[in-house]
């Protein structure tokens, strides 16, 4: 188990991840796995936005939950860390981020661990399963698609790579990291192609960074305190 360092520490607040005890724990990823929960689930984000829409509320949820997955492939590109700690130390509770209500992801630092070379793909592949198997759940609750749950997901990741290859230092492992995204074996457990080469077009995330890449809404507009994406395909 690698010690987490002040600037780990610091980008993984950047994601809203935290690695302090919550004073209150609405629920774990391990709840979010269970059907009976899934009704409360949806009344507590609906609660917790006020959005306009179930929709709304739960790709809300998406786009956090999206956040702590971006966290990981950046934790992976930049350190060769993941996070590998159990479903239910996947905590989600009750935070205020620039004025409105949201949740924030609270996880143990003692599970990140270091990966290996030989290991990479196949870590990747756990990560884009834990993505889909959440997915489904999420997609239980209300009508929100795959689609627009994935772009909540591939969004940060694009940025993040934008970043990565903008380092000399880090961009051979981003480069490996996205190669492995693109290729369709990756993704072959639940989808016949790659989802991040049909978001992104196999071109540099550099490129893309600045364009309209969205297909699909991802309801914020409908969210009371947030706005429109900038480039919302609903425009």
């Amino acid at each position: 188990m690698p010690a987490l360092t002040y600037d780990q520490i610091r980008i993984l607040n950047s994601y809203s991840v935290f690695t302090e005890d919550t004073e209150r724990t609405l629920f774990t990823l391990e709840n979010l796995h269970k059907d009976f929960f899934i009704k409360d689930f949806r009344n507590l984000m609906m609660g917790i936005t006020q959005a306009a829409t179930e929709a709304a509320a739960i790709s809300h949820f998406g786009r956090r939950y999206g956040m702590f997955v971006a966290m990981q492939f950046y934790m992976l590109a930049v350190y060769d860390e993941i996070w590998d700690g159990k479903l239910d130390d996947v905590r989600f509770s009750l935070i205020n981020e620039y004025g409105n209500n949201t949740l924030g992801t609270f996880i143990t630092p003692k599970d990140f661990r270091y990966v290996e070379d030989k290991e990479r793909s196949s870590v990747i592949k756990k990560l884009l399963i834990q993505c889909h198997l959440v997915f489904q759940q999420l997609r239980k609750a209300t009508s929100v698609s795959p689609l627009t749950l994935w772009e909540n997901v591939f969004g940060y990741m694009l940025w993040n790579y934008h970043e990565l290859l903008e380092n000399p230092l880090l961009a051979d492992r981003a480069f490996e990291d996205i190669e492995i995204l693109e290729d369709e074996e990756t993704w072959e457990l639940f989808s016949s192609k790659s989802l991040f080469y049909q978001y992104t077009g196999g071109k540099n995330p550099s490129s893309l960074v600045n364009q309209p890449l969205r297909k699909s809404c991802c309801f914020s507009k409908d969210i009371p305190g947030l706005t429109a994406c900038e480039f919302c395909p609903m425009k």
